[in-house]
């Protein structure tokens, strides 16, 4: 029997998803997977095995609700000489549709501590021009050390206009902007925020940093958050400075929500995904 082909189908009947409206939100989230891939799955005629499709059964279990690492962990090996998959966090460019470009802007970066850091709380806040551009973007991390050593947090940026400058990195509080690196062609800026020493295990720092566009800025049609480790609580607040959009969809469930001049999700135990809003004119 098929332990992961019986975990998946169960957890699709739970919650009441069909398989292209499971597709769609593997798609909402960067993730390009077939219905007849996703029917392959659940009745157990192939399995995930390839580094793509395991980097969308992390996205499956957010999606579904069941716990991070469920569905991984019962996939075993995936031919007859590996070994059994572990339960291990994605790795850092698991969210994003194109790997490659990610890890290029991360070579050169310190990301060693990025495991030990456990996420209590994200806040995010920002700001859209009467022009309906992406003005500014304001975040508050607090974080927990799981050992000795932690002294930074790497931020990264994806935008979807490629044709815009980069926008600034200022350190507002706790932390120093250290290396930036910036792909303009990806639409990648990723940096460093240090902190302002190392810490001790079970030592928790409050950070805040913001990213401010600069003109022209680029048009703003949403705004997403990318979890790929747990967090214990997620609060994010967009602001519109001038009209509210017509329409909204959050995307951590594809539902609809009222437009205003101000979006607020809040969420807790925010388990690896996506979450945000996208909005749209008219």
């Amino acid at each position: 029997m098929d332990e992961f082909a019986e975990a998946l189908r169960t957890a699709i009947t739970n919650r009441g998803l069909g398989l292209e409206r499971l597709r769609e939100h593997l798609s909402q989230n960067g993730v390009s997977v077939s219905m007849a891939t996703l029917s392959c799955w659940q009745t157990g005629r192939s399995r995930p095995e390839r580094q793509k499709s395991l980097q969308a059964v992390v996205h499956l279990e957010h999606i579904l609700r069941v716990p991070p690492g469920h569905l991984s962990e019962l996939l075993g090996p995936p031919h007859p000489r590996g070994r059994r998959l572990r339960r291990a966090p994605a790795p850092v460019s698991a969210f994003w549709p194109v790997p490659a470009p990610v890890e290029h802007a991360l070579h050169d970066l310190d990301t060693q501590w990025d495991d030990q850091l456990l996420r209590v709380s994200q806040q995010d806040f920002v700001t859209i021009g009467a022009d309906r551009t992406e003005r500014v973007f304001r975040s508050r991390q607090v974080l927990s050390a799981s050992m000795n050593g932690p002294d930074r947090w790497v931020v990264i940026l994806h935008a979807d206009d490629h044709d815009r400058p980069s926008p600034l990195v200022k350190a507002l509080k706790n932390c120093t902007v250290g290396r930036v690196v910036q792909e303009p062609a990806e639409g990648l800026l990723v940096a460093e925020l240090l902190f302002e020493r190392p810490l001790r295990k079970g030592e928790s720092v409050v950070i805040e940093h913001e990213l401010v566009n600069q003109a022209p800025c680029p048009p703003a049609t949403n705004y997403e958050r990318k979890f790929r480790l747990p967090t214990r609580e997620y609060v994010l607040e967009v602001t519109f400075q001038g009209a509210p959009p017509a329409s909204v969809v959050q995307l951590a469930d594809g539902s609809e929500v009222a437009p205003g001049r101000t979006l607020l999700d809040v969420a807790l135990n925010v388990r690896p995904g996506v979450r945000g809003f996208s909005w749209s004119w008219s």
